[in-house]
């Protein structure tokens, strides 16, 4: 089976999948040594993400897949704003990029009482703000996976998303942070356009 079939056959895998969950595709090569793609689902069920996983790797290309990282999360209304909206959630298409990591936060930051947590939270929130054109993707790995929460960061501009980080380095939160790293830098592109893209 050729590149095209196998593309192909990847493709309706994927397409029948997307009718029981969320499905988004995206492009990592040359961007981090450790992987070439990423593919991102969002579903009510573990058991269908397992199906997925089982059946890809029956497929042609499936079977010179070798993962490099898997992270598990939850959706859960944020404690301190009511107001934020995941941007899964909104209406029209994904944006062009989308940086993921993992994210943990220090036990002295759960010792906190809650309202100087909200507080530096509201701070931390406000500076989101002045990014209108970033959308925050916030899930919640507690007792699931080995970090804290699971961050998504989707925008047009890989350097307005820098100028968000930098400026969220200097919210007094940021005291609290023991880990947010790997950066995965990742390029919206449909499974077709992925597979050609390999040797």
């Amino acid at each position: 089976m050729g590149k095209d079939e196998a593309s192909r056959e990847f493709s309706e895998l994927l397409d029948a999948a997307s009718k029981r969950m969320k499905i988004r595709t995206y492009s990592t090569l040359g961007l981090r040594h450790e992987s070439e793609f990423m593919i991102w689902t969002i579903s009510q069920s573990l058991e269908n993400i397992q199906v997925l996983a089982s059946k890809i790797y029956t497929t042609i290309l499936g079977k010179y897949i070798e993962p490099t990282s898997t992270y598990l999360s939850l959706t859960r209304k944020s404690v301190y704003s009511n107001q934020i909206k995941r941007g899964y959630e909104l209406d029209g298409d994904p944006l062009q990029y989308v940086v993921v990591y993992p994210f943990i936060k220090s036990r002295d930051w759960y010792l906190l009482p809650f309202e100087k947590r909200k507080e530096m939270m509201d701070e931390h929130i406000q500076v989101g703000r002045k990014y209108p054109g970033i959308l925050l993707n916030t899930t919640y790995s507690f007792g699931i996976d080995d970090q804290d929460f699971m961050l998504a960061f989707e925008t047009n501009s890989l350097s307005e998303f820098q100028n968000l980080i930098m400026e969220l380095r200097e919210t007094e939160v940021s005291r609290y942070i023991v880990k947010d790293t790997p950066m995965i830098p990742c390029v919206r592109k449909n499974i077709d356009d992925i597979v050609k893209s390999l040797g």
